[in-house]
């Protein structure tokens, strides 16, 4: 069965959801993450299998930077994001595998195996007031275009990206605000002066679900 993603948030790392949703992704075994803390927020990462966690401390908690997994207090941390990686394999001899420290980041996930389904805000309107016609659920693969999420949410409240020329720069992104979700898509199409010609036809790279925000 398929995770509600937004019932994770608010969960602690140790919380049983968090497990249960870690046994439903198949083929892995979870390992200890790469923690990543900050004052502000702290980052759990699983990189073989392409999910990163964002956790921001609670209850007057603020961790200090480079905490080891041990050392964080996880009863004062609430879950606020995740992130999904759909990262192709290229040989490391490929110009592509060379750049910012961003994309090495990408590199360094695997992709995430796991069925992932995400389920659009019910009865939301547009600037007319109209209802949307959405789906209960919009069930995501590895080869889900911009195309593919427009039609399921809609025009998204925010976009950017894809200025520049093509080999430097930043892939197009949409965020759907109201339904907590930032999709980052990777690619030719996703890059240079016509992304957003192109962009219809570009696969997603990162999924971002977050606590959605109130209008």
């Amino acid at each position: 069965m398929t995770t509600n993603i937004k019932q994770l948030f608010g969960q602690s790392p140790s919380s049983t959801a968090l497990r249960d949703f870690f046994k439903s992704i198949p083929g892995s075994s979870i390992d200890t993450p790469t923690i990543k803390s900050y004052p502000d927020i702290v980052y759990y990462n699983y990189f073989a299998v392409g999910l990163s966690l964002q956790f921001v401390p609670t209850k007057g908690y603020k961790p200090s930077m480079g905490l080891s997994h041990s050392e964080i207090d996880e009863t004062r941390l609430s879950l606020d994001a995740l992130d999904f990686y759909n990262v192709p394999k290229i040989d490391p001899s490929d110009p592509k595998a060379k750049g910012t420290s961003a994309r090495r980041s990408e590199l360094a996930f695997s992709s995430y195996p796991g069925a992932l389904s995400l389920f659009p805000v019910a009865d939301l309107k547009d600037k007319e007031g109209k209802v949307l016609s959405r789906p209960s659920h919009f069930d995501v693969s590895s080869e889900t275009t911009g195309k593919d999420f427009v039609q399921c949410f809609g025009e998204p409240d925010r976009k950017g990206g894809g200025v520049g020329p093509s080999s430097g720069s930043i892939g197009i992104w949409c965020e759907w605000s109201q339904d907590g979700l930032l999709v980052e898509f990777g690619g030719d199409e996703a890059k240079g002066p016509q992304a957003w010609e192109r962009g219809k036809d570009a696969v997603w790279k990162v999924i971002t679900a977050f606590m959605p925000k109130v209008f």
